[in-house]
């Protein structure tokens, strides 16, 4: 096995083209595409499917392009094992997560990961759509769920629940009233999280284990958490927001909790990771360090 072969296509598959993957390592496209198509004649099968426009790989390419990305990993493990300065991290880690979570959490605690490890470089994938985390070469990714993820093959590492809270601004809270229920919320606009059409509503836990469900018209429907809250403290109407993303705003008395009894549920946060040995030790760093930080951030809580 030619590891260069290897490391060539790997990186086309992660850069999405033949352009990308040439920009990114410097040397010319043809001669990643010579490397390629010399690896798929010594393996006497087709991996890539590609024309002018797109590429993808193909069932072969997918099965090879998976134990290639492991033995490369491998390699820079090993590498990075027998380095005279063995404490300190080196390389890139590849993290996904929503938007929301990278605007609210990891803003505030990235800085000081990488101002501690100035060798490794992070790229972060924010999106609040799901990535294939082979098929974008993603080292790990945080995903918030209610119900259990399906079973991927990749592991999946607990972080915390996070509470979600009913907020409005200090001008509605006070219309409603301190001791509001559910049904004092009928009649509110709401703002959801999630910009495709359909009907809305909130679904409440309270004491003892009591549960509403409280139907609204949503005035603005977003995929962006700030922009949801900038409409909440305007006075627009009453979003369902993780507590952590909003605890700012309420302690600088921009954005009141509605319903203080009542949460608007309990996701837990997990990480994904890939289910192998030999992770670059950046990687498992990093992951420890998210599965550290984490809860602190999104306790829902204060600001520290």
């Amino acid at each position: 096995m030619d590891l260069n072969h290897a490391y060539y296509l790997v990186h086309v598959v992660e850069k999405q083209g033949f352009s990308a993957a040439a920009r990114t390592l410097g040397i010319p496209k043809s001669r990643i595409s010579r490397q390629v198509k010399t690896l798929e004649e010594t393996l006497g099968t087709r991996l890539l499917n590609r024309d002018s426009r797109h590429m993808s790989l193909t069932e072969a390419g997918e099965a090879y392009y998976r134990h290639a990305k492991m033995a490369l990993d491998c390699m820079v493990a090993a590498e990075a094992a027998v380095r005279k300065d063995k404490n300190a991290l080196e390389g890139a880690v590849t993290l996904s997560c929503s938007v929301g979570v990278a605007q609210f959490a990891l803003s505030r605690i990235l800085p000081r990961f990488l101002a501690e490890n100035p060798r490794v470089v992070l790229r972060l994938q924010a999106s609040n759509d799901f990535a294939d985390m082979i098929g974008d070469g993603i080292d790990l990714a945080i995903r918030g769920h209610v119900k259990l993820l399906p079973d991927s093959g990749l592991i999946q590492r607990r972080i915390t629940d996070v509470p979600w809270h009913l907020f409005g601004s200090p001008g509605i809270a006070q219309q409603i009233g301190a001791g509001a229920s559910p049904t004092d919320l009928d009649g509110q606009p709401g703002l959801a999280l999630g910009w495709r059409p359909g009907g809305g509503s909130w679904s409440l836990q309270g004491p003892g284990e009591s549960t509403a469900s409280v139907p609204f018209a949503a005035r603005i429907r977003s995929d962006d958490m700030v922009s949801l809250k900038e409409a909440a403290a305007a006075g627009l109407g009453v979003v369902a927001l993780p507590a952590y993303v909003c605890a700012a705003d309420v302690a600088a008395g921009r954005l009141s909790r509605l319903l203080p009894d009542w949460t608007a549920g309990l996701p837990e946060i997990s990480l994904l990771m890939h289910e192998r040995r030999g992770n670059p030790p950046q990687v498992d760093a990093f992951a420890a360090f998210l599965r550290r930080e984490l809860p602190d951030v999104m306790d829902g809580g204060g600001n520290g």
